[in-house]
């Protein structure tokens, strides 16, 4: 904390928003003078101020020095303030932080943030929105990236055993009256892809355990390699199914040419929606993840009871087949199948985790 208020009052402020400790008593170097803390070194300033806690009686200048000297430390820093002398520090600092609706226009337009109140606790929010949003930018890639490679690779093969590229002229075909089965299909997948899916993932409102979670640091990449992993191994499960119903699924299923268009394409589009499931944070209470996220449900739902309207009342005008019991059973089962593996792996790192902080004692995050 950095505050123009003399050095009693500065230390009661910090006490009393959990700054400093007083359990374990003030250290020294703690609590610095701004002047004192203007008159050091520079090698002084880069030795003590990981101990500093607060800095009283300080100015702007003493604010932009302590900036300088944590980003030389290597630190990522954020700065509050809302007056125009506070631009440089908020230019300075890794992200700069504007307070109050009547914050000077010069600091705004510094700052990275502009926060409309002069309440603290707004700062937390706003961490949590945009740790929120970064979990859900990453969800939506880690699905997309999964269903892209996976009718990438599809087509590619589709095509090369067919002799020839497919063509498809949905504009024209739509002009004439006259829309194409495979158009119709591949809008289908598209729209759930595209619009739905996108929706689903990127709803999420964050919670406060996202505050607990550890900091990302700005080097490492968008795409982890857990995100990788799960990417490709989900990838090649979905290639090999679908390749292995299209050329292979009339002898396993004993059923006509139709009936097995019709079921690669209903698990293909259960692909995708268990891949949601797969892309996103398990639930452990089911019930309150259904009450807490009541639209993702509805989306998914409304992909659900549209899947189900293609396949059995529109199968004549898709170029569909009606399925019995049995094979919407072998659809699902095929598609939950790295859903299931995922939860088990879940389940697998929360218990393991959980023992782990049992015996240390320590409560869990």
């Amino acid at each position: 904390m950095i505050t123009a208020d003399d050095m009693s009052t500065a230390e009661a402020m910090a006490i009393e928003c959990g700054i400093i400790d007083l359990s374990q008593g003030i250290a020294t170097g703690e609590v610095v003078d701004g002047e004192e803390f203007r008159n050091w070194t520079d090698d002084e300033r880069t030795e003590k101020v990981n101990k500093i806690r607060v800095i009283a009686r300080a100015s702007h200048l003493h604010k932009l020095l302590m900036v300088q000297c944590l980003k030389h430390k290597g630190h990522e820093v954020a700065v509050t303030g809302d007056s125009t002398k506070d631009a440089t520090a908020f230019r300075e600092a890794s992200v700069g932080i504007s307070m109050g609706i009547q914050s000077a226009d010069m600091a705004k337009m510094s700052s990275d943030v502009v926060i409309l109140d002069k309440d603290f606790v707004s700062v937390v929010k706003v961490l949590r929105c945009g740790r929120g949003i970064f979990i859900n930018f990453q969800t939506f890639t880690q699905f997309q990236l999964t269903v892209s490679i996976v009718l990438l690779v599809i087509d590619f093969v589709t095509a090369i055993s067919a002799g020839e590229p497919p063509t498809i002229n949905i504009v024209a075909a739509t002009s004439t009256g006259k829309v194409s089965y495979a158009s119709l299909q591949l809008l289908w997948v598209k729209l759930v892809m595209g619009t739905l899916a996108a929706l689903a993932t990127t709803i999420e409102q964050p919670t406060t355990s996202v505050m607990q979670k550890p900091l990302i640091n700005r080097t490492e990449p968008f795409i982890t390699n857990i995100m990788w992993r799960d990417i490709l191994t989900q990838a090649l499960y979905q290639i090999t199914i679908l390749l292995t119903i299209q050329f292979q699924g009339e002898s396993i299923f004993s059923v006509n040419t139709k009936v097995k268009d019709t079921l690669a394409f209903n698990t293909l589009v259960l692909f995708q929606i268990f891949t949601i499931f797969n892309a996103r944070k398990f639930e452990r209470n089911i019930v309150e993840g259904i009450q807490r996220k009541k639209l993702f449900w509805g989306i998914i739902g409304i992909i659900i009871v549209l899947q189900v309207a293609m396949v059995e009342l529109l199968k004549t005008f898709a170029h569909l087949e009606r399925l019995s019991w049995g094979q919407w059973g072998t659809c699902i089962g095929i598609a939950a199948v790295p859903w299931f593996i995922g939860w088990l792996s879940s389940t697998y790192q929360f218990l393991k985790k959980h023992f782990s902080y049992m015996h240390s004692g320590k409560k869990i995050p």
